[in-house]
């Protein structure tokens, strides 16, 4: 009888507990959402209004948050994708084109992820706007390359960015020089979230001004937010209602990221009740990828698994290039009559990801951010397209600029291929220091760009320059000691070496 008892006191107290976390959550929510209206009271007009739709996203995000107990995800669940989700790019590619490659491409809008700044880059402003090569900046090639498809078929492709608070009024001034382009530009706004107290969950700011240090209060909530900040624009429905039903979506500092003919043809010709919704872009990954989300298949659904997601006992398991062998490129296909549906039925469902920050003053904060290709689990026939290493050049750091400026690449019409002299496909792998890391310290070191064609790995560390025409084959590595410098002679051509102290050049 007392173990019956017993078994009846503990099944109370769980009860209980329940009841109490239950009542906690309820607190917590009326807390935010008086904190919230506090906030919406401090302005008025236009801005209280597009406040007000962004703190309605902002309610639903933060009860998602206090629902949400333990991983996302249960390990033992996870599956692989089955052969048929995955569907190698050459096999899509192989199906050809059809004569009216106009009647596809009218049907696409091309959206450009435009909410981050410079700042990793030491750049002031909009990194869309930092130039990559011949002076032409990535929001440049962005419009040439659309605007070359829109000449060569006739067509009428416009292109969407979505700017952040951070990137919205440099861009727009900028967008001014494209007028006379055959390219139509639209934007809209990402919301704007408060960012919260780590120990009391509620919001930072007093005010919704933006000026001082109340800037640091508000952040833009991860590319997710694209789903519900589209179609709170209005735009959304304007482009369906023009007859648009495709949208493709990338990092504009992606700059592998153009318009594929194929896969937009694979999506146009599906039949009706087949329609594909949402084609995410993999590709193989390689030791610098292991970070990278990948595809899993869970709980019968293809599903974007990302490295926060992980447990923390499995994540040399996600790392491993043997088990996940693909990752995310962060290019997407998405139907935009889906998104409408899944968006009114409140249906979009992406993980949370907690980003947790310290702020100027040292105050301990967390933003709550979801994740675009995360919602790929929401939409019918979701399919994965493993392309090409050339369709994921991202641009992030310096190396990367390096790379993407140098003669490995050739220019054309906004789109850089690799260049046919290169023997091999593959990216050299490029390691510069720190004394690299800002983009104009970084072009002070270099008199021209090096040759670097026959290069398979380039490490680079310390006080370097590197005069004009030099050329670098092989594996090369510089590196000048602390109080030393190193500078490369114009012409100097290095294969297979090792550079160190005040030059010294010895074979690798």
């Amino acid at each position: 009888r007392n173990l019956v008892c017993l078994g009846l006191s503990k099944g109370v107290a769980k009860e209980g507990m329940a009841q109490f976390e239950e009542m906690m959550q309820q607190q917590l929510e009326s807390s935010m959402h008086a904190e919230l209206e506090k906030l919406l009271n401090t302005t008025t007009g236009a801005e209280r209004e597009v406040s007000k739709k962004d703190f309605r996203g902002f309610k639903n995000l933060f009860h998602r948050f206090l629902q949400v107990k333990g991983p996302s995800v249960e390990w033992i669940k996870i599956k692989r994708p089955p052969e048929e989700s995955i569907q190698p790019y050459d096999k899509i590619a192989a199906r050809g084109l059809p004569d009216s490659v106009a009647e596809s491409l009218n049907k696409l809008v091309v959206v450009k992820l435009n909410g981050g700044l410079g700042t990793s880059m030491g750049c002031k402003g909009p990194k869309s706007l930092i130039s990559v090569r011949n002076e032409n900046t990535f929001l440049d090639l962005t419009v040439q390359q659309i605007e070359h498809l829109n000449k060569t078929y006739n067509t009428d492709v416009p292109l969407v960015l979505m700017n952040s608070f951070n990137t919205d009024e440099d861009t727009k001034k900028i967008l001014q020089k494209y007028t006379h382009h055959r390219v139509k530009i639209h934007t809209f706004n990402q919301s704007r979230y408060p960012r919260i107290n780590r120990e009391s969950l509620l919001p930072v700011s007093t005010t919704l001004s933006m000026t001082g240090q109340n800037a640091e209060c508000w952040y833009p909530p991860g590319h997710g937010d694209i789903y519900a900040s589209f179609y709170n624009s209005g735009l959304l429905d304007q482009l369906i209602a023009e007859g648009k039903e495709y949208i493709f979506v990338s990092n504009i500092d992606n700059l592998g990221a153009t318009v594929d003919l194929h896969i937009l043809h694979h999506l146009v010709s599906q039949p009706n009740g087949k329609r594909c919704e949402f084609i995410m872009e993999v590709t193989d990954k390689t030791r610098a990828d292991v970070k990278g989300g990948t595809l899993i298949q869970y709980e019968g659904k293809l599903r974007l698994l990302e490295i926060a997601q992980v447990p923390k006992a499995h994540v040399d398991e996600f790392k491993s290039v043997s088990k996940f062998k693909i990752f995310n490129t962060n290019n997407l296909w998405i139907s935009l009559a889906a998104i409408k549906r899944l968006q009114e039925q409140n249906a979009m469902d992406m993980e949370i990801i907690v980003n947790p920050k310290t702020l100027d003053g040292g105050q301990n904060v967390i933003q709550l951010e979801t994740a675009v290709g995360a919602a790929i689990k929401c939409f019918d026939n979701a399919l994965g397209i493993n392309v090409p290493r050339s369709r994921f050049l991202p641009v992030k750091t310096t190396s990367d600029l390096l790379l993407v400026m140098s003669n490995l690449y050739s220019l054309e019409a906004g789109s850089l291929t690799m260049s046919p002299k290169r023997e091999f496909p593959t990216t050299p792998h490029v390691k510069l220091g720190s004394s690299f890391t800002k983009v104009q310290e970084y072009l002070i070191r270099f008199e021209s760009i090096p040759d670097m064609l026959e290069l398979d790995h380039l490490t680079v560390s310390g006080d370097v320059t590197f005069g004009k025409n030099v050329s670098l084959k092989g594996t090369v590595i510089i590196i000048a000691n602390h109080g030393d410098r190193i500078d490369i002679p114009a012409g100097s051509m290095l294969e297979n070496k090792i550079v160190s102290g005040n030059l010294r050049i010895l074979d690798h």
